[in-house]
């Protein structure tokens, strides 16, 4: 370790063992770092390429132990890792992002507070802890939407509600904390990837934008076909976003954009899905910048080298009506520019994030195209047209 950096072969730890794990120990190793993963399920992706899967609670403080006494540095795959165990590992080294970080992203009356005291722009909300809470929310709240505080992710934890009478049948069936949101009569929901270190240096990608299906994310443009002035300003408000974190790592910022303007949806302290194209499109992905930031290491500039169409691919495309069966991955590796990355799952799932495809060409329309042609190989609805 020289001035604050961890130079490779030293063994990196890191708590969630699933397909963001996966790339996060692909890219560690190519750097020439050993991983060890930390994740409670013996078939964890990730934990199946790293040097070393310890099968085991977030909280087991055996496992914790062993990590402090072994790795230089350690970083997290998912936000709802207790933060408390980011603290105990930080005890004898570098944890990034670190846990307050974590406590602000992994609950969203306190993302959104913290939204609020930073001066960051973001939905009108309601913190609800009791259902008298929701007596005295405003009526410019309604209609809107319910979210549980915590562990919500994908669309789950969440509902519609048009009145106050709606929001307290949610709250009640939710049973937790929650967070009343105004619902935005949505152009566009968007977002920015980006790397900061611990020198305060960012490194942000440009914005992508996002099409979601039932609730998780289906797709992703980049570069964003939104007016530049909206791309620059989404970027300048993540970056600001962290810096008030003092966040180190990589971090994925969520936008809505309603009546021309970018609205903070949420944040998380980790690489983010919308950023999977960075793997195939830029000259540097989301997954390597995450080890340079938690090694101290310079991060890379993240340019782009091609326009790009990413398209997740849900447990839904293993499934012939109820027969369950390999995708015809032949017909769309057969396409131009198409990338296919498969998560190393055991078991499809409808629903389940089971892999992605992105493709890069010399305009978005040719990469859209192709992706259209690639999804409807695979059964899939097609793209919807981007805005004019």
């Amino acid at each position: 370790m020289t001035a604050g950096r961890i130079e490779a072969p030293a063994r990196l730890a890191i708590l969630g063992g699933g397909q963001l794990g996966r790339f996060f120990v692909r890219a560690a190793q190519e750097l020439g770092y050993a991983v060890w993963v930390l994740d409670p399920d013996p078939e964890a992706p990730a934990g199946r390429i790293a040097e070393r899967h310890l099968c085991g609670a977030y909280d087991d403080e055996a496992l914790l132990a062993e990590i402090a006494a072994h790795c230089a540095a350690a970083t997290t795959e998912f936000e709802n890792v207790p933060a408390t165990s980011l603290a105990r590992l930080a005890e004898s080294m570098p944890v990034r992002p670190g846990a307050a970080a974590l406590a602000v992203c992994q609950d969203r009356i306190e993302e959104k507070s913290f939204l609020a005291q930073n001066g960051l722009p973001h939905a009108p909300f309601l913190a609800v802890r009791t259902a008298e809470d929701l007596e005295r929310a405003p009526q410019a709240l309604f209609p809107g939407i319910l979210k549980t505080a915590r562990f919500g992710y994908d669309g789950k934890g969440q509902a519609v509600v048009a009145d106050r009478q709606e929001a307290r049948a949610a709250f009640v069936r939710f049973g937790r904390d929650c967070v009343l949101e105004a619902r935005l009569a949505l152009e566009a929901e968007l977002s920015v990837v980006l790397a900061r270190g611990a020198d305060g240096r960012i490194a942000a990608f440009e914005a992508g934008l996002n099409v979601h299906r039932n609730g998780i994310l289906d797709a992703t443009f980049a570069a964003a076909p939104l007016p530049p002035a909206v791309l620059r300003e989404a970027g300048e408000i993540a970056e600001a976003l962290a810096e008030a974190l003092g966040y180190v790592g990589t971090l994925g910022v969520e936008f809505f954009y309603a009546d021309g303007k970018l609205y903070v949806n949420e944040m998380a302290p980790r690489p983010h899905n919308s950023g999977h194209h960075t793997l195939d499109a830029h000259r540097v992905c989301q997954f390597e910048q995450q080890v340079r930031a938690l090694c101290g290491l310079p991060l890379a500039v993240p340019e782009a080298h091609s326009p790009a169409v990413m398209v997740n691919l849900l447990g839904e495309v293993w499934f012939a009506g109820e027969v369950l069966r390999e995708p015809p991955w032949h017909e769309i590796l057969a396409l131009p520019g198409l990338r296919l990355h498969l998560y190393g799952k055991r078991e499809a799932r409808r629903g389940r994030k089971m892999g992605h495809f992105t493709v890069t060409a010399a305009t978005l329309a040719e990469a859209c195209a192709v992706a259209s042609e690639a999804r409807r190989r695979l059964g899939l609805p097609p793209l919807p047209p981007l805005p004019q």
